[in-house]
C-alpha cells in the first residue's frame, strides 16, 4: 500500500492552529500534525519502524479520549493535565492517562524536529545518517533500551543523502527545504510550550 507523500505545509498550519493563548495547545490540531508526521515516519521505512508504530497508537487513544463524553477535559495539554491530575487518574490502575500518551509523542516529536533541523543544514549530497543517529541520540535514545538503540542506530546507516530522502517522503523538495525553517519554528514553539507545562505539573516523570 503506498504511503501519501509528507506534507511540511500542512504540520506548520496544524501546529500553528493548535497554539492558544500565551502556553497552550490545542489537542486535536497537535494530533492533526502528528498525523502528517506519521507519514515521514512510514515513507522512512524500517529506518523508522521503532517509532512509527509507536506513534499511530498514541495518537488513536488520544482521539478516543476526544470522542468521548468528558472530551472538553481534553481539549488542550493544559485541560487534559488539570482534569487527570485533580481527579486523581494518573496513579489509577487499568486508566490509560493522555497525559502519559502525549508524552511519548512530546518525546518523539523532539526527535524529529532535531533531525529535520539539521537536515536543513546539510548540502544536497551531504549523507543523512550521521545527523539522524546524532539527533536520536541526542534525544529519544535516552527513554529507550539498549536493544532498541542498537538497532535503530544500524538502520540509520543506510539513510540516503539529503536530497535523496527529501525526494522519497515530501511532495517537492525544493518546497520542502524552504518551508523547512518555518516549519521547526511553530514546530518548536508547540514543543517548548508542552515541555513547560509537563515541568508546571511536574509529569515528565510518568511511567
Amino acid at each position: 500500500m503506498s504511503v501519501e507523500k509528507f506534507d511540511l505545509q500542512k504540520v506548520k498550519e496544524k501546529f500553528t492552529e493548535s497554539l492558544v493563548g500565551d502556553d497552550d495547545v490545542y489537542v486535536d490540531q497537535y494530533l492533526e500534525a502528528f498525523k502528517e508526521l506519521y507519514k515521514f515516519f512510514q515513507l522512512m521505512g524500517t529506518v523508522f519502524g521503532f517509532v512509527s508504530s509507536d506513534v499511530k497508537e498514541k495518537v488513536e487513544i488520544l482521539e478516543k479520549l476526544r470522542s468521548k463524553e468528558n472530551a472538553e477535559s481534553f481539549l488542550t495539554i493544559r485541560t487534559m493535565m488539570e482534569y487527570e491530575q485533580e481527579s486523581n487518574l494518573l496513579s489509577k490502575k487499568d486508566y490509560v492517562s493522555g497525559s502519559r500518551t502525549l508524552l511519548r509523542l512530546h518525546r518523539g516529536l523532539d526527535f524529529i524536529q532535531e533531525f529535520l533541523r539539521r537536515l536543513g543544514e546539510l548540502e544536497g549530497d551531504g549523507k543523512t545518517n550521521g545527523v539522524c543517529q546524532a539527533a536520536y541520540n541526542d534525544t529519544l535514545a535516552q527513554f529507550h533500551p539498549w536493544l532498541i538503540r542498537k538497532g535503530a542506530n544500524v538502520a540509520m546507516y543506510a539513510l540516503p543523502n539529503r536530497d535523496q530522502l527529501l525526494d522519497k517522503v515530501c511532495m517537492d523538495a525544493t518546497v520542502a527545504i524552504k518551508l523547512l525553517p518555518e516549519m521547526l519554528a511553530v514546530t518548536r514553539n508547540v514543543y517548548n510550550r508542552t515541555q513547560d507545562l509537563y515541568t508546571k505539573y511536574d509529569l515528565h516523570g510518568l511511567p
